[in-house]
């Protein structure tokens, strides 16, 4: 079927799939609570997509459009799904070699309980700004601070709520991260000015961010009994054999990431040499895990090849320490990207179609003022994470619709460029649905729903980056070109 006879889809034909999303994710939270992730969601997204696909029929697209819409959507999140893999893969192996156990046991012994929420910010905000990831930061350093916070008995979700914080903090201002290279290119203007840019949304609300972890930290010190702490290394101690020795794999995957290697080969070499690692430096713990009926080289073997696809399952005297570590593998990864498949199709139907285009369209009607601009790029942002669940899709797609816009109502393009940051990098593992939601919440075991009101930083600054616009500050305008009156006129 030509173009010609496609028709422009009306505003209700956009809001009908989306308003129908909503209420069927908000039913599947209500009825299935914190398995909603698990299989009803999915259910929801692919439901949600056939109205979507009824509704491009008809406004004439066949089948077949739609149907390679929905398999370019699914290509552009392989990547991600890969990274996945990887790092279920990479978890597993760190438990079984005990790096993840060694992070664990030197947090508990250095972090002090009163500051610990504000301290697990930091770190990780030190280690993505190092490395440029915040999905790496907290795969590693983010998995250790929770096994931390549940030796002191704090609560997972203000501790997932600091490494989410503390993660996105530094992937926004690291000239290493792919988002904070990709909002620049996309708005067309230089990283290290967009950067310089950002500090000043971007500090605030981090200092903010920071003065109510320490809050809460100082609010749960009675909490925090010392006789656990001690009970828990004494754990840890005794089930493996630790050692700042067993850093290593951490040391060499965040040289990696720094030396630019893309994350599914740098994380992948990471699990694999966590499983050197183990057998290395836990040979008895390995031995133990193994079969009666293999030989001990077998055994290890099997153990570290189970570790990278099963994971693997520790039996120590504590059931919350079983649960802590027995972990990992690829399997564990295989809901999040069945998950991430149906929400990419979704999206990719939507903008197949044209549906996505025109709610977005609809948003811009009546904008006047640079506050209306800024305001509605981070609403469409983050709109556009809601349904496409994906945040590079959030940055590019509202960057090249408003890219125009700003020029021609005189706002430099870095506005644009950091309100694609606000409202795309940071809003991303705030929906469980997302790629960014899902992922967080297959590394740290804790849904986005719960942590979503502790993530300080990722809720304050795209509100505060609307605030700044509204009262005129740091908003850039064009200067227009100096008209000189000396000297000859120039062709």
């Amino acid at each position: 079927m030509s173009n010609k006879e496609l028709k422009t889809p009306s505003l209700l034909d956009a809001m009908l799939p989306i308003v129908a999303l909503v209420v069927m994710m908000g039913s599947a939270v209500y009825l299935f609570e914190d398995n909603s992730s698990y299989g009803p969601n999915q259910i929801a997204l692919l439901l949600a997509m056939g109205i979507a696909a009824i509704v491009g029929m008809k406004n004439g697209y066949r089948w077949k459009t739609i149907e390679k819409g929905i398999v370019d959507g699914i290509s552009m999140s392989l990547g991600a799904c890969l990274i996945l893999l990887a790092v279920g893969s990479l978890i597993g192996t760190w438990m079984l070699a005990g790096t993840v156990p060694t992070l664990i046991y030197f947090g508990l012994e250095l972090l002090n309980p009163s500051f610990f929420y504000a301290a697990a910010c930091l770190i990780c905000a030190v280690v993505a700004m190092s490395i440029g990831s915040s999905w790496t930061t907290a795969a590693t350093v983010g998995v250790a601070l929770m096994g931390v916070a549940a030796g002191m008995e704090m609560s997972a979700a203000i501790t997932a709520g600091a490494v989410v914080s503390g993660a996105y903090f530094g992937d926004k201002i690291s000239p290493l991260s792919e988002t904070t290279n990709l909002a620049p290119a996309v708005a067309g203007t230089d990283l290290f000015e967009h950067i310089r840019y950002m500090l000043w949304t971007t500090i605030p609300s981090f200092v903010i961010a920071l003065v109510f972890f320490t809050f809460l930290g100082f609010s749960e010190v009675g909490d925090a009994k010392a006789q656990r702490i001690e009970e828990m290394q004494a754990l840890l101690n005794t089930s493996f054999d630790l050692g700042w020795h067993l850093l290593v794999p951490l040391v060499v995957l965040l040289t990696l990431a720094i030396k630019k290697m893309p994350a599914f080969p740098a994380v992948f070499i990471g699990a694999l040499l966590g499983g050197v690692w183990a057998v290395v430096f836990q040979w008895d713990v390995v031995v133990a895990m193994a079969s009666t009926d293999d030989s001990e080289n077998i055994g290890a073997l099997k153990v570290v090849w189970t570790a990278l696809f099963d994971g693997v399952s520790f039996s120590t005297p504590d059931e919350n320490l079983n649960s802590l570590l027995s972990r990992g593998g690829m399997s564990s990864m295989l809901n999040t990207i069945w998950l991430i498949i149906c929400a990419m199709s979704f999206g990719a139907v939507l903008e197949r179609v044209g549906l996505l285009k025109r709610a977005v369209s609809a948003i811009l009607l009546g904008a006047k003022s640079a506050g209306d601009m800024v305001s509605r790029t981070i609403l469409t942002c983050f709109g556009t994470n809601l349904v496409t669940a994906d945040q590079y899709i959030s940055i590019v797609m509202p960057g090249r619709m408003y890219k125009e816009e700003f020029k021609k109502r005189g706002l430099d393009q870095l506005n644009l460029s950091r309100s694609l940051e606000d409202g795309g990098t940071l809003t991303s593992p705030l929906i469980p649905w997302n790629t960014c939601g899902a992922y967080m919440h297959s590394v740290l075991l804790v849904n986005p729903f719960d942590y979503i009101f502790y993530a300080f930083f990722n809720v304050i600054n795209p509100i505060l980056a609307i605030i700044y616009a509204y009262l005129g500050i740091k908003i850039l305008r064009l200067t227009p070109p100096k008209v000189t009156t000396t000297g000859e006129d120039k062709i």
